[in-house]
């Protein structure tokens, strides 16, 4: 008895419920009819008839479209031009403090492999392992500083005294030679060599004093190289993510894997690159040893170091390391140690770049001669020094993007992205690398 009570009280409900919607929607359409009875639709709006007589567009009709898509160009163009001359501007201002970021980056592409292996293999915690590759790097470092300058102070004396007495003997060779000068126009020819050094002494010096203008600059540099390469090592992970969380949503990703693929070019060129000048450094420093060419072991170093520049910096080094065994060896010697010099380009060159930078780092030689002078005309040494890094990575950054735009495009898979990553050993996903707050 209660169930057909419960049974027939949801009935009436829905019956009430079923009334009153039907009620409302009746009345819903009463008053609709009433406002369609009383007000006429709204008309279509009037197109707008633009004749000749009547201003408006007519110049712009009258210009060709080429020259229309010229001038919207052009103008953009200058905008972006001001904002590179304006970006050109701060960052040398900044130049004290952007050049060491970008040293120190480098250096982290080329100690981060031994700080995840110390991380992974010995269980080493992050500070430790950055600490331990940071104290080995500098111990070796400052060993070979020690070596070379013990070496140049022994032997620079002696060295001067040959460089002097070969400038007394091309002199004799300028007098009976085949060109057979007098000592009138030898005298006047070094005078007039002279007054252009002490005339243009500053202009001379300027390339030296941009990159450290004081002692003070070249030490705060160096700290701050030190003290931003151990943040790189231990934080440089959580760094770059905090960066791209800044980002908008929807280019975190892109943004994401591109820095990916940046930075394993970047690992790619430091590693190859030090392995390249190495080499060079070994084979140079082997012939000067062989042909008992004074001071190999600066001179090895001075081409170690020259070969972080591609293809300008060791032919330079190796054209000093030729002048050396002049003047100390004679002319037999210096042609044959050239000779080996050349030996060695050509093997870095043709089977050396190609071998070990890869297709990752493949960039045309007219863009690294660009890049380098660019660098050179910007930051002096420096800035030849990180110019084709700084191109590389912004080269496969790019690349990057746009093979993610074509995807996106066609609908086909998006371009996959190697295991490694931006600073830090690790990918972002990675347990242990916390976001930064």
């Amino acid at each position: 008895m209660v169930g057909q009570l419960g049974d027939l009280r949801a009935n009436l409900r829905r019956a009430y419920e079923n009334s009153k919607r039907s009620v409302r929607e009746a009345r819903a359409e009463a008053r609709a009819a009433d406002r369609y009875d009383d007000d006429p639709p709204p008309a279509p709006p009037a197109a707008v008839i633009i004749t000749p007589d009547s201003g408006g567009r007519r110049d712009d009709d009258d210009v060709p479209r080429g020259l229309r898509v010229a001038a919207a160009w052009a103008w953009r163009v200058v905008v972006l031009a001001i904002a590179g001359a304006g970006l050109i501007w701060v960052m040398a201002r900044l130049q004290l403090v952007i050049v060491p970021l970008l040293i120190s980056i480098l250096l982290t592409a080329l100690l981060s492999p031994a700080v995840g292996f110390l991380r992974r293999r010995a269980r080493l915690p992050g500070s430790l392992a950055t600490a331990t590759v940071m104290v080995a790097g500098l111990a070796a470092v400052a060993g070979t500083l020690t070596l070379v300058i013990n070496q140049f102070v022994q032997g620079a004396p002696e060295l001067s005294r040959k460089a002097a007495d070969g400038v007394r003997e091309i002199q004799g060779w300028l007098r009976t030679g085949p060109l057979n000068l007098s000592q009138s126009e030898l005298d006047g020819m070094f005078r007039r060599i002279g007054e252009f050094f002490s005339n243009n002494q500053d202009a001379l010096t300027t390339g030296a004093l941009s990159t450290a203008t004081t002692i003070g600059h070249l030490l705060t540099g160096l700290f701050l190289v030190i003290f931003a390469t151990f943040f790189f090592l231990r934080d440089g992970r959580r760094i770059a993510r905090f960066l791209i969380s800044l980002l908008p949503n929807r280019a975190r990703h892109a943004v994401t894997g591109a820095a990916e693929v940046s930075w394993n070019t970047l690992v790619s060129y430091v590693r190859a690159t030090v392995l390249v000048a190495f080499i060079d450094a070994v084979g140079i420093g082997l012939a000067l040893v062989i042909l008992d060419v004074p001071f190999p072991i600066p001179l090895a170093a001075l081409v170690f170091l020259g070969a972080f520049v591609p293809i300008v910096g060791a032919t330079v080094s190796g054209a000093v390391a030729v002048l050396v065994a002049l003047v100390d060896r004679g002319l037999v010697v210096a042609l044959i140690l050239l000779a080996a010099v050349i030996a060695v380009q050509q093997l870095e060159g043709h089977v050396l770049q190609p071998l070990i930078m890869g297709r990752a780092v493949a960039i045309h030689p007219l863009a690294v001669i660009v890049a380098i002078a660019a660098g050179i005309v910007l930051a002096g040494i420096i800035g030849a020094l990180i110019a084709v890094p700084i191109v590389a990575v912004l080269n496969t950054g790019i690349r990057h993007l746009a093979a993610l735009r074509r995807a996106a495009e066609t609908g086909a898979p998006p371009p996959e992205v190697p295991p490694t990553g931006p600073p830090a050993p690790g990918r972002f996903g990675e347990a242990g690398t916390t976001p930064l707050p």
